[in-house]
């Protein structure tokens, strides 16, 4: 799919097809979780946070905040 709409992310810049596969890479590390194991594996646990996440969720957050920031930064080009 990546493959399919790659001339349109090329011109967004290297950070959003960064943040695209993060995204992309955590949501099939997910799914790959979901499918052999049943549920998806937990096993960052820090004492100070309440949640415990994996890396693919990391991973997911970090991809999504990155095309965010490009598309803040090209909303205030645009004004």
């Amino acid at each position: 799919m990546i493959m399919v709409f790659r001339r349109k992310i090329e011109p967004c810049g290297i950070l959003v097809a960064i943040g695209i596969a993060m995204v992309v890479g955590g949501a099939l590390g997910n799914l790959y979780d979901r499918i052999v194991y049943g549920y998806v594996i937990d096993f960052v646990n820090l004492s100070f946070f309440p949640a415990v996440f994996n890396v693919a969720d990391s991973s997911i957050s970090v991809g999504a905040v990155l095309i965010a920031l490009k598309m803040r930064k090209t909303q205030k080009s645009n004004m």
